[in-house]
């Protein structure tokens, strides 16, 4: 049976636990301390945690500042309003700056409500452009965890490198697919599954959608492999290459535009390393639209995000080998 469970939980659990051990960890927040899970963390550590109110800039700002004090702030709202409301200041008082020598400030900038799956609020609360907007900014890593193992791990592994780092979370409770004893490590990606027609590489809630379609097209004698590309930037290019010379093929999947995307990151190491047919399954450079919990499956079937296109993608790949 599927086990389900929710990213900012252990996101919060994960806070408090590294918050132990460091002391020089803060957390600050813009009002959405309750939402993503923080507020006890400020009730173990009244001193260390900041609600800024509803100002963006001003939570980034003010991680700048405790960054720079030798500070490690972990930055937490929507990922609608970060990156969408503060990119100049993401930019200027965090990725730019030098410290002792080390290229950005050590802020982490970790968000839930990303993609589509955000629920009623609708396509200006839909955050499907994070991704280009981060991994475009120089200094800054970008990690998008596909479940609460991953959040867990990664949490715990960002919070003892030097750097700006930005990861988004899911709201909705996804799928546990990683076990506890999995590793991760920043710019390598995990194969969760071998094959030899094709390669599925997701990242997000996208990777159970992948690992679906690899089930479906095995009844159909396709092997394909699939990736968690977890960590976007920087990318496992040897993976990928590996994967493109072996596969001949390669389908992306993300909950994200298109446009400059996951699927754009991949594509640009194939195209350099070792060119070869590829799909991406994202939102076709459209907004999104509101819808209630129970109709976000809807609304993914809608853009073409589900493990059935994503199994069509890899069957159309096969067809032009």
């Amino acid at each position: 049976m599927t086990e389900f469970a929710d990213m900012r939980t252990v996101y919060g659990e994960t806070l408090l636990k590294i918050g132990e051990e460091n002391p020089d960890i803060v957390v600050v927040g813009a009002d959405t301390t309750d939402s993503l899970k923080t507020k006890p963390f400020g009730k173990k550590f009244p001193n260390r945690l900041f609600n800024v109110g509803i100002a963006e800039g001003n939570l980034i700002t003010i991680a700048a500042g405790l960054a720079n004090e030798g500070k490690i702030p972990f930055a937490s709202t929507y990922a609608a309003f970060l990156p969408g409301r503060c990119v100049d200041q993401i930019r200027n008082t965090i990725a730019y700056p030098t410290r002792n020598g080390k290229s950005g400030l050590n802020v982490k900038m970790v968000v839930s409500h990303g993609g589509l799956s955000v629920g009623a609020d609708g396509g200006s609360h839909q955050q499907i452009e994070d991704i280009a907007i981060m991994r475009s900014i120089p200094n800054i890593r970008v990690l998008i965890p596909a479940d609460t193992v991953a959040v867990g791990k990664l949490i715990s592994l960002i919070s003892q490198l030097y750097g700006p780092f930005y990861m988004r979370m899911a709201r909705s409770k996804t799928s546990v697919i990683h076990s506890q004893t999995q590793e991760f490590q920043v710019g390598k990606g995990i194969v969760l599954r071998e094959g030899s027609d094709c390669t599925i590489a997701a990242c997000g809630i996208t990777v159970p959608m992948a690992l679906e379609a690899a089930d479906a097209l095995k009844q159909e004698g396709i092997s394909s492999r699939v990736i968690d590309m977890f960590s976007i930037k920087p990318i496992d290019s040897e993976l990928l290459e590996k994967a493109a010379r072996e596969t001949g093929g390669i389908v992306t999947c993300e909950e994200h535009n298109i446009m400059a995307g996951f699927g754009s990151a991949v594509s640009e190491v194939i195209s350099e390393k070792y060119p070869v047919p590829m799909r991406r399954i994202g939102v076709r450079d459209q907004f999104g639209e509101s819808a209630r919990d129970s109709e976000v499956p809807l609304l993914l079937e809608k853009h073409g995000i589900t493990s059935i296109h994503i199994a069509n993608a890899v069957k159309d790949i096969r067809s032009k080998k």
